[in-house]
């Protein structure tokens, strides 16, 4: 099998330069695609809290049988974790939900929550 190509990150992480979105999967096909991806050669595996299938990616990565650690797991919380204690709060309910002791890559979903999502270009 064939893995994704990786690119080494100054701190010495690979990151795999293909990965898999799972938006809008539910839990059921999150589940079965992230496994099935995995077995593919696919290493990289992309989630949100909003998203609504952490759980289900977490059954896949598990039911992969590919060791945690062989595996780049990104996932991403919402505008009401912005804050140190809050985004640390975030962290820990997402890798409950994964079923994992950390992941590779944790993002703010929308980092201005000031703003609705709407372009400039969208407004009066």
């Amino acid at each position: 099998m064939t893995l994704a190509p990786t690119i080494t990150l100054t701190h010495g992480a690979e990151l795999p330069r293909l990965g898999l979105g799972t938006w809008p999967m539910d839990d059921a096909e999150a589940e079965t695609v992230i496994a099935s991806a995995i077995e593919a050669g696919y290493r990289l595996v992309d989630t949100a809290e909003n998203y609504r299938n952490e759980r289900g990616v977490g059954r896949g990565l598990k039911a992969s049988g590919v060791p945690r650690e062989e595996l780049f797991v990104t996932t991403k919380f919402n505008k009401e974790w912005h804050g140190v204690e809050l985004a640390a709060e975030a962290f820990a309910r997402s890798a409950d939900r994964l079923g994992v002791d950390y992941v590779d890559l944790l993002l703010i979903h929308w980092p201005n929550p000031g703003r609705t999502g709407t372009s400039r270009r969208g407004r009066a």
